[in-house]
């Protein structure tokens, strides 16, 4: 990529407050899918190449701070400071089940199997919930040095990695007995824990340093000092050749994985990047930002013309196609504006 050159990127519009997490869905017969969480306490769906949207999850009554897919995108999950995670069907939006904390959950994760819905936030707390039984009490380990930011899992669902929102470094737990069996260590907290496709690498921002570490021996492999302090960073999948990384200047910036070398800088949101994300092929990658909108980039050649992305009104996938009617009868009257009164929790 040229380095004086940027990207036009596609403008996802539909959020009324930040952005503060992505999701990519493995690419599935219906193509790949992209859910977002915002501090509107309505995460979205949409369509992972267009960037269309397909229909907003209503139901939480806080600033949702995380979200994902399962591996065949047919259900979500979504973490939020209304002291609840919840789980939902992705094809109708209907509210499969509501997992009740103590505190404010930060961070959600599917396993790999789908079988398990994993948990994390200001308890400092991990919950693991059985999706075979969701009424069941989830297995608890609960000894983390801090409250817990981001989680994630790898080594075929033998291990689960965290992150403290205070505390630096990334420990690693053995899911059999509950305990930590590794600490990455870096010098701020994690506010970025990405595992690679191909399970390679974990990616880590901490402060203004990304960091790429075994993720099966955990020693670190790279690391690189950003131009500011970043939020995010995301691995390029298929190549391994790159990286994205957002934060505080507002500009989502491209570098390269083997020499940190910055070959490209895109700029046009109006506020700090709180995440990045690259797609599952590599062909893009999303960013979403303190100004409410998705930003879709492409990884190749710069698009003829700024393309905005109308909700609703897009092209839909083949998996949207066959549920819209269900969608908007749902879906669409969702009043973002309710329970306003609850939003003191929304910015903790």
């Amino acid at each position: 990529m040229d380095k004086k050159k940027s990207s036009v990127p596609l403008v996802c519009h539909g959020h009324s407050r930040p952005v503060v997490d992505l999701f990519y869905s493995p690419i599935t017969p219906d193509g790949f899918f992209l859910i977002s969480a915002s501090k509107d306490s309505s995460p979205m769906l949409r369509n992972g190449e267009t960037g269309d949207w397909i229909g907003t999850f209503g139901g939480h009554k806080g600033a949702v701070w995380s979200c994902c897919l399962d591996t065949n995108a047919l259900r979500a999950a979504s973490a939020s400071a209304d002291f609840s995670a919840k789980l939902w069907d992705a094809l109708t939006g209907d509210e499969l089940h509501s997992f009740e904390h103590k505190h404010i959950v930060r961070a959600c994760g599917f396993s790999e199997d789908t079988h398990l819905l994993l948990t994390g936030g200001f308890e400092k707390i991990l919950r693991i919930f059985d999706l075979n039984r969701p009424d069941a009490p989830p297995t608890v380990v609960d000894n983390s040095p801090g409250s817990i930011r981001t989680v994630a899992w790898l080594h075929s669902d033998q291990t689960i990695l965290s992150s403290c929102t205070d505390i630096g470094g990334v420990r690693l737990w053995d899911v059999r007995s509950g305990k930590i069996v590794q600490t990455l260590e870096t010098k701020a907290p994690v506010t970025s824990a990405e595992v690679s496709q191909d399970g390679r690498y974990i990616t880590t921002a901490d402060g203004s340093t990304i960091k790429f570490w075994d993720a099966n021996h955990f020693g670190l492999v790279k690391s690189y000092n950003m131009p500011c302090n970043v939020e995010s960073a995301s691995l390029e999948p298929k190549l391994g050749n790159k990286f994205v990384a957002g934060g505080e200047d507002m500009w989502v910036h491209i570098f390269d994985f083997h020499t940190g070398e910055e070959i490209g800088c895109n700029k046009g949101h109006h506020g700090p990047v709180h995440c990045v994300r690259f797609s599952p092929g590599g062909e893009s990658y999303a960013s979403g930002s303190e100004d409410g909108t998705i930003r879709i980039w492409q990884t190749g050649p710069a698009l003829n013309g700024e393309n905005e992305t109308n909700p609703g009104n897009g092209p839909f996938s083949v998996k949207a196609k066959t549920v819209a009617d269900e969608i908007g009868r749902k879906m669409e009257d969702l009043d973002v504006g309710k329970d306003r009164d609850k939003e003191k929790l929304t910015d903790v």
